[in-house]
């Protein structure tokens, strides 16, 4: 029987829990959290995403567990761009996207069963190719980018659309890997 404090993970996104399993990291509960995630007023892209990730961990922590939460936020400049609902969402922000460079900032929140907290934003700068009309309606067409921040997934069909990234792929993807193990062994999180 282990001692270990059980590890809760704040998100329902299947992503994550694919890429905690790279890394041998299955969380002992799953527990998405439920916050109103409107922007505030005038609120930057960066600041959103700190925001929603603490706000996330502190939403389901209990003492006696670590808690894992993750938000990614897309975006251009100061706008942040939806978590695409509508196929006509996803034709806009890859309008939008198209041959320019944008960020995806993924914020990861660890909270150790004593109540520390960690947090790490990861900030990638992605840019993609020139979309044409049909490549974009072909693409909105696969459904891909619904449910997505910005419209598109990285590790689907939109790889092909992305010419360069600078930063961390599993950041874009919506968990970064290095951060995050790094945040859950500094407050103690042993794996078994």
């Amino acid at each position: 029987m282990s001692d270990r404090a059980p590890l809760v993970l704040a998100s329902a996104s299947p992503r994550r829990l694919q890429l905690l399993a790279q890394v041998a990291i299955v969380p002992d509960t799953v527990c998405p959290a439920d916050i109103d995630e409107t922007p505030s007023k005038a609120e930057l892209p960066r600041l959103y995403a700190e925001r929603l990730g603490r706000e996330k961990a502190h939403a389901v922590h209990q003492p006696g567990q670590f808690t894992l939460a993750g938000d990614t936020v897309v975006a251009v400049g100061r706008r942040i761009l939806p978590k695409a609902e509508t196929a006509e969402q996803v034709t806009e922000c890859l309008d939008l996207l198209s041959a320019r460079a944008h960020h995806v900032m993924t914020s990861v929140c660890v909270i150790a069963p004593d109540g520390r907290v960690g947090q790490r934003l990861s900030d990638t700068r992605v840019t993609l190719k020139r979309l044409s009309a049909s490549e974009i309606e072909s693409y909105v067409a696969s459904a891909e980018g619904i449910g997505k921040a910005g419209g598109y997934a990285i590790q689907g069909r939109a790889g092909a659309m992305i010419r360069r990234i600078n930063g961390s792929y599993t950041g874009i993807v919506g968990l970064p890997v290095f951060e995050t193990l790094n945040l859950l062994t500094g407050l103690g999180y042993r794996r078994e």
